[in-house]
């Protein structure tokens, strides 16, 4: 696809991926319509994002709710005329023990990382038909490839939707709507910041332009998928893949320091 002059919708866009997401793609001449929750904060992404011939807007809304997502497409419409690109960006997370975490939080991850995706591609879909030259496009998470202890939540929602974005790309696989689904390793962002893990325990992080860049990359060669963290990544997916076992040992040793390390990791 070639980026230049395309309509595009980023959910969550206004800090991390989503914000250098945004970034990359105005630099490629894309028109670009950014979601958040919070006033202040998309008000400031805006303001940094906007330079000379740059086609930006804001819209604050939460994608998590139906009220939310009708306003967040509705807006992104008539701010760019259309729609040719949606990133289902936003997201949250609450690492931790299952029995230990409140089934209000569980519940906040699956709404936010799994419902609102499906529910927004669906919506968003007429507006997709109508371009004839689109793109979605999801942000799973490496721990959708590769389940990681105190993440079976997140693990599983962003499994899930990576499962959807897969059967949605079969589903409309000649219809004008391709769908690329991105898996970024540890990222350096606003919702990593309580995760205390680093590199010793699987989570090295690269910088968000790096993985904006990389999506973007995806996007221009209709990639269906685009996954982070190297060499020692695509090792660990190939041991998951071959000898599980080995994989659960390894766990088994860096679970003690893991769980102290990410037992406050919440971003809701």
């Amino acid at each position: 696809m070639k980026i230049d002059g395309k309509r595009v919708l980023i959910t969550g866009g206004s800090s991390g991926i989503g914000l250098a997401l945004a970034q990359a793609l105005l630099a490629k001449g894309a028109k670009v319509a950014i979601s958040g929750r919070r006033a202040e904060v998309v008000a400031t992404a805006v303001r940094n994002l906007q330079s000379s011939g740059s086609c930006i807007h804001g819209i604050v809304a939460d994608v998590a709710t139906p009220e939310g997502r009708a306003a967040t497409l509705k807006q992104a419409i008539d701010a760019l005329g259309g729609l040719d690109i949606l990133v289902n960006n936003a997201g949250g997370v609450r690492a931790g023990r299952l029995e230990n975490t409140p089934e209000a939080e569980l519940q906040a991850m699956i709404e936010v990382d799994l419902v609102a995706p499906i529910l927004l591609t669906r919506a968003a879909l007429p507006a997709l038909r109508a371009s004839g030259d689109a793109v979605i496009v999801n942000i799973a998470s490496g721990i959708a490839l590769v389940g990681a202890p105190f993440y079976a939540t997140y693990a599983a929602t962003k499994a899930g939707l990576a499962r959807f974005g897969e059967a949605m790309r079969r589903e409309l696989k000649g219809e004008g709507i391709h769908v690329l689904t991105a898996y970024p390793g540890g990222t350096d962002t606003p919702m990593m910041k309580s995760n205390r893990a680093g590199p010793e325990l699987g989570f090295a992080r690269e910088p968000a332009s790096a993985v904006a860049d990389a999506i973007v990359a995806g996007i221009e060669e209709n990639a269906f998928e685009v996954i982070r963290g190297g060499e020692t990544r695509a090792q660990m997916i190939a041991l998951n893949r071959d000898n599980p076992a080995a994989v659960d040992e390894r766990f088994l040793g860096l679970k003690p320091a893991l769980e102290e390390a990410v037992k406050d990791h919440s971003a809701l």
